[in-house]
């Protein structure tokens, strides 16, 4: 069985204390949530998953596919995810076209190792799985950025939310994903985004 690791932006387990909620200093009005699935107190924004067993901070989404939530510290990550797949699937789509039309121009049976049939019969198999990737993952990436620059995670767009916190523009918005400042570090999955300086937890509402 696949263990699941900590997921990025968790909540720390079981931290709704009655020590640490008096560690807040709570004044008169203020009122902290506490999740009754996972025993933590729910910072602003944070939303508890179901797969996960732990509330995750800014959660946009549980992904099969990483097995593990789309969350606050690793959004970068699946959005180069996303787009790379996308790449690489329209990729495979011209390298079928060009494969096609050369075999079309000379002798099928000198184009390929396998008989005229079957080479017909795995190009086009290639042809609707490399487009049903395209699609899927272009779609995927789209909402992804469009959830970046609004800054309103998809559960948050889904369960339309009241918006509680400071607007910020698209670029600043992109910037406190991808990292300070642009850079090629963008593109790579293996750049860690500088963030600057992290926001604290807001527990208190």
């Amino acid at each position: 069985m696949l263990e699941l690791i900590d997921p990025p932006g968790a909540v720390p387990k079981g931290n709704a204390t009655k020590e640490f909620i008096e560690s807040l200093q709570l004044k008169p009005g203020q009122v902290v949530y506490k999740c009754p699935k996972c025993c933590s107190i729910k910072p602003d924004r944070a939303h508890h998953c179901s797969v996960c067993k732990r509330c995750i901070r800014k959660m946009d989404h549980h992904c099969p596919w990483v097995n593990n939530c789309v969350g606050e510290n690793n959004q970068k990550y699946f959005v180069l995810f996303t787009m790379y797949i996308a790449l690489i699937s329209l990729h495979a789509l011209i390298m079928v076209g060009f494969h096609f039309l050369h075999c079309f121009e000379e002798d099928w049976t000198k184009c390929s190792s396998f008989s005229p049939p079957t080479t017909v019969i795995l190009l086009i198999l290639l042809c609707f799985e490399g487009l049903l990737f395209l699609i899927f993952t272009s779609v995927m990436f789209g909402t992804q950025v469009h959830s970046i620059c609004t800054d309103e995670t998809g559960i948050e767009q889904l369960k339309k939310e009241e918006r509680r916190w400071a607007k910020k523009t698209k670029w600043m918005n992109m910037k406190a994903v991808f990292g300070h400042p642009f850079s090629l570090g963008w593109a790579s999955p293996f750049a860690t985004p500088d963030q600057g300086k992290a926001d604290p937890y807001q527990y208190v509402v």
